[in-house]
């Protein structure tokens, strides 16, 4: 039984990796394709070491597997974050379909700083403290 488990969540993980790599392959700009990588690969990867875990059944091998699956819940959010956050600084071009750019008003391109929303509702003279 856990042999068919194992294998069922190798193929589902392999079919979220496969999704993952259409992703970037077919989609149109820099953000859609990393939206695509990071959800669908870290789900793939996520199954897959459950199918490891599952199969192996050693605590040695369980918590290496739990141990990945963790570090990669923890990171590629992050990284997918930054390549993305610097795709846009460096000028990347968004897609046609794109509905709206919330960082157009809070981004100044030629000094490449980003201001919060709280600063842009700020007064002269106010401060972050209340």
């Amino acid at each position: 039984m856990t042999d068919i488990v194992g294998e069922g969540l190798v193929l589902v993980g392999a079919l979220f990796m496969l999704l993952a790599a259409l992703g970037v392959v077919r989609l149109p700009d820099l953000l859609t394709r990393m939206h695509a990588t990071t959800k669908a690969a870290t789900l793939g990867v996520t199954l897959i070491m459950l199918a490891v875990a599952i199969h192996f059944a050693q605590a040695a091998v369980v918590a290496r597997a739990f141990g990945v699956i963790l570090f990669i819940l923890m990171t590629a959010p992050v990284a997918a974050h930054v390549i993305g956050r610097a795709g846009y600084f460096v000028g990347s071009r968004l897609w046609e379909g794109t509905v709206k750019d919330e960082l157009k008003p809070h981004y100044d391109p030629l000094t490449h700083e980003l201001k919060s929303g709280r600063e842009g509702e700020r007064r002269p003279g106010e401060s972050d403290v209340p």
